[in-house]
């Protein structure tokens, strides 16, 4: 339960701090944004690894190997002083915590027997909430009461206690054989992942398609997405990404919702600190608190639609957490720099709440249909299109921010001239200290429109992957199983 609270707490935690480390490593507020999407980037691709890794050095070792590494780069992260030291140093954090999560998961069902596998996962599910329900207001409070590098050095006791107890008490399991892993296809899905991120990244500061820099790393993407197909379709049952795989309806239409989820949830937790630090003036400890609750919201939804899953057709759930999340958003597109903190809160809590009636349907009707011996396969392209989905949605959102931002300047600086009614008097009056905070509020408004700008194109994603809902077909349950047997084999 510690190594998986160390993860989910790591992928939230650092959010409230963004706006203190732009400032401190004297990064644009795009490129701080990497600090997000290399952890997130780097534990994508390293997670297809965990079961090649446990097959050949043992699952205890991984285990071992996994937290101390985590725990070292959480200690390199604190200590970075540029940018480019913490997002390599965030790189290794992301590959060390890719296999927290899956072998926790994996521990738990072996400890404990069969007839208590729902209840483990129950435990399990909680501990993964513990971290976007703390992690904001506990970053919050290290962040004000210390400095942004205490959201890293906190992993440090935590992650010391999770060795000590993984050496002391873990036994390893019986050993069991994985089929040949395809490398070849690993790396090539791997570097056209990282390419496309790298261009995402990049791509703002470098002017786009004018630098050679975005045309190479949009090529090479292509040429190792391309190739990567092709050898799926000529490597035969061995191939990374298992064809039979696209057979299977209900399992594509899962991937593209949880791809959409990924967006959404994780856009969202990267736009709400630095709008709410930089534009109303909270400060880290505050910020926390305001979004802390939608984890909550989250957690609650679960526990309720953990209740309904087998009893009430799925569709019906899934439709109502994504209109529910739709709803949130189009709150949230509604905000204005007035709000006071409560008017803020409401609209986080019923998104939470909204994904929490996503989470456990989606993952159920995503596999229902799936053959057992393809769930396996299914769980690793599922993770994969969750993560991939959470970091395209943070570079998106955040290129699409700084580049309306400046639109939004421009076009609002048109309407205030010496002739505007209050600006000549205002001008003379206060001198250059009045046009400065002029442009300052200019700047504010603009920035705000563009944040709404973010939301709305969510919402719209939202809205138009709803109908795909009418492409689910339900499957009858074989004797003897049930909802919570196919949710457990899913996770």
């Amino acid at each position: 339960m510690l190594a998986t609270v160390l993860q989910t707490l790591d992928s939230t935690i650092a959010n409230v701090a963004l706006p203190h480390m732009q400032g401190s490593l004297a990064a644009s507020q795009d490129s701080i944004t990497w600090v997000l999407t290399s952890y997130i980037v780097a534990a994508a691709i390293a997670t297809p690894l965990t079961g090649t890794l446990c097959a050949r050095f043992g699952r205890r070792r991984v285990f071992l190997w996994s937290v101390a590494g985590f725990t070292i780069a959480s200690a390199l992260c604190g200590m970075a002083h540029s940018l480019t030291e913490i997002v390599a140093a965030r790189l290794f954090q992301g590959i060390c915590g890719a296999a927290l999560v899956p072998l926790s998961q994996a521990t738990m069902l072996d400890i404990n027997p069969p007839h208590k596998h729902g209840s483990a996962m129950a435990v399990f599910g909680m501990g993964v909430m513990v971290g976007p329900i703390l992690g904001p207001s506990l970053g919050g409070w290290l962040t004000d009461s210390y400095n942004w590098r205490w959201v890293f050095y906190i992993n440090l006791p935590i992650g010391l206690i999770a060795f000590l107890g993984i050496a002391a008490y873990l036994k390893e399991p019986p050993e069991q054989k994985v089929g040949k892993f395809d490398a070849l296809g690993f790396v090539t899905l791997g570097l056209a992942i990282g390419l496309l991120q790298l261009l995402l990244d990049r791509g703002e500061q470098q002017d786009w398609l004018s630098s050679t820099e975005i045309w190479l790393e949009m090529l090479g993407a292509i040429i190792c997405f391309a190739y990567f197909i092709v050898h799926t379709w000529t490597a035969g049952e061995h191939s990374f990404f298992n064809r039979a795989l696209l057979r299977d309806r209900n399992f594509n239409t899962g991937v593209v919702y949880i791809f959409v989820v990924g967006i959404i949830l994780y856009a969202t937790r990267a736009l709400l600190p630095p709008m709410l630090q930089s534009l109303f003036g909270y400060p880290a400890i505050l910020t926390g608190l305001v979004t802390a609750p939608s984890g909550a919201g989250t957690m609650a939804a679960m526990l309720v639609v953990g209740r309904l899953v087998g009893k009430v057709d799925v569709r019906y759930l899934l439709g109502f957490g994504f209109a529910l999340t739709a709803y949130s958003l189009y709150l949230m597109a509604g905000y204005s720099l007035t709000l006071s903190p409560s008017d803020i809160v409401w609209p986080g809590v019923i998104q939470g709440f909204g994904l929490g009636f996503v989470f456990v349907p989606l993952t159920t009707v995503t596999f229902a249909t799936l053959p057992g011996q393809l769930r396996a396969d299914g769980a690793a392209i599922y993770s994969l299109s969750r993560n991939i989905g959470s970091s395209i949605g943070i570079s998106v959102v955040q290129t699409l921010l700084t580049q309306n931002t400046q639109v939004n300047h421009a076009v609002l600086s048109e309407h205030i001239t010496p002739f505007t009614q209050g600006v000549e008097t205002y001008a003379q009056t206060y001198g250059a200290a009045a046009m400065a905070a002029l442009n300052a509020e200019v700047t504010r408004q603009a920035a705000m429109i563009a944040y709404l700008d973010d939301f709305r194109l969510m919402l719209f994603l939202t809205i138009i992957v709803m109908p795909l809902l009418l492409f689910i077909r339900m499957k009858k349950k074989a004797p003897g199983e049930t909802d919570e047997m196919v949710h457990v084999a899913a996770d």
